[in-house]
């Protein structure tokens, strides 16, 4: 019989590829001075009984784990490969030297082709010294287990890429969606907490927009839902807010949720 308990998610960032605000741009979302419409790029931190998990690591990972002043890291899940979700992980330096070991991280082969593209200066066979030290741990859609936790891992579809979600327990984070197939919604059913991906209000061919997170949301039923990976265009925070469902919510970086959550 499962194990009930309480896990605790934080996100890091809640914006887009580009972040918010964007450079050189003069909108009144990227000028706005409210914390809460300044968001770096999309990753969160979940925290499980014995286990701590990132899930992805962007170019703004440093001030994220400053920011949250994370002392203790077990692994990261990448979603897939684009750079705004892996271009910081060149600073797993930092507890590559607190752990003295490898660093586990969890992706597809099709993302650790890209790690070792992009880090190359990693995975040489005799590396200079100081660069970062992976552990690489394969996963696909379906249960996933690092130590005594198992989790799920959802598809879905970034136009043609594939993208893995997590449900653990009650909550599932869902990023840089644009189709999910009834097969992985399946998955979905039940929830307390969705996190999903909500770009702005335009059509995009990559991204749910909020019309589209709204329907995904309704045939879901979870309890309540937040929405993340935001552009700039989307508008400013208390404006977007106001005009949401009452079950819906904009995630902002630092918000902290907990949730049900059985191993």
């Amino acid at each position: 019989m499962s194990a009930q308990s309480t896990g605790r998610l934080t996100f890091l960032g809640s914006g887009t590829s580009q972040g918010v605000p964007v450079i050189a741009c003069l909108c009144p979302t990227c000028q706005s001075h409210n914390p809460k419409d300044q968001r770096l790029r999309a990753s969160v931190l979940v925290e499980l009984p014995g286990l701590v998990l990132g899930i992805d690591a962007g170019p703004d990972f440093r001030a994220q784990m400053l920011r949250e002043k994370v002392q203790h890291l077990d692994a990261i899940l990448l979603t897939h490969e684009h750079k705004d979700h892996i271009a910081g992980l060149d600073d797993i330096r930092a507890f590559n030297y607190k752990r003295q070991d490898h660093f586990p991280v969890y992706c597809t082969p099709k993302v650790e082709q890209a790690l070792k593209r992009e880090f190359y200066y990693a995975f040489e066979a005799d590396p200079y010294p100081g660069v970062p030290r992976f552990a690489i741990h394969h996963m696909d859609k379906g249960s996933v287990q690092i130590g005594a936790h198992s989790f799920e891992a959802v598809e879905v579809w970034h136009h043609k890429m594939q993208v893995l979600g997590f449900r653990f327990g009650k909550l599932a984070y869902i990023t840089d969606a644009k189709t999910i197939t009834p097969e992985e919604k399946e998955k979905l059913q039940g929830l307390d907490i969705l996190i999903i991906n909500a770009l702005h209000e335009f059509p995009h061919p990559s991204h749910f927009n909020l019309a589209e997170a709204l329907q995904l949301i309704e045939q879901l039923k979870p309890k309540h839902s937040y929405l993340t990976h935001i552009s700039h265009l989307f508008g400013l925070h208390a404006d977007v807010s106001a005009k949401l469902p009452a079950n819906v919510s904009l995630a902002f970086d630092g918000l902290q949720l907990s949730f049900d959550y059985s191993s």
